[in-house]
């Protein structure tokens, strides 16, 4: 698979089979995805993966709070401005109705897509998990540096035959997630990856993306 295959082909999947995930595979993509780059070999990604016994153990713990209604952690970042302008909100907006759309949830029924959402804390079924922390005293600039280099993990991953699903959902559990990982006090947890082989029977709706006038200017004589 070339990288335009990889990129293309790339998207969140929201449902995985429990084919195993041979841990080979993920130390050959997480060794890989090491020469990400990073202002000035920063490298401010701390990962865990987490995969069997201490996986399942994570979406029981956070299966009982689901059932249990308790509430989601206080937030360590703002995930999306309390005001989101034109056209970002549209285009969230246009996701939310394409995704519950697939799964045939009307607009109005809240219930059915909490019970949809919920999905990401099961890591849609998934039999591996990674965790990504950046240090809480790192500044924007190496928090795009973990966003390349999660996109490097990805592509990565579509090279090998995987899929993933990106989640910032995680960060509503992180105190869950912290238990049973136990990461240093000066670690903030930005997000989950669910890896696995898609479950090609889960039907899902592919999201278009803007027009290339819309975010590209070309600047030449």
């Amino acid at each position: 698979m070339d990288v335009y295959q990889a990129v293309t082909s790339r998207r969140a999947v929201r449902g995985f089979t429990d084919r195993h995930v041979p841990r080979e595979v993920l130390e050959r993509v997480l060794s890989a995805a090491a020469w990400s780059p990073s202002s000035s070999n920063l490298q401010p990604w701390r990962v865990y993966v987490l995969t069997g016994a201490p996986l399942a153990e994570l979406k029981k713990r956070t299966g009982e709070r689901l059932a249990s209604c308790d509430p989601w952690d206080e937030p360590e970042y703002e995930q999306y401005p309390p005001a989101l302008k034109s056209p970002y909100r549209e285009r969230r907006s246009a996701f939310g109705e394409q995704r519950y759309g697939a799964l045939g949830i009307a607009r109005e029924d809240l219930e059915a897509r909490q019970r949809a959402a919920s999905a990401n804390w099961d890591c849609f079924g998934a039999p591996a998990a990674l965790f990504c922390y950046i240090d809480r005293d790192l500044g924007p600039p190496q928090w795009s540096d973990v966003g390349m280099y999660l996109q490097t993990v990805m592509l990565l991953l579509r090279a090998e035959g995987l899929h993933s699903c990106p989640q910032m959902a995680w960060a509503k559990y992180r105190t869950t997630v912290a238990e049973v990982l136990s990461p240093p006090d000066e670690l903030l947890l930005f997000c989950g990856l669910s890896i696995g082989f898609e479950d090609v029977t889960v039907g899902y709706a592919r999201t278009g993306r803007a027009p290339l006038d819309e975010t590209v200017t070309f600047v030449q004589d």
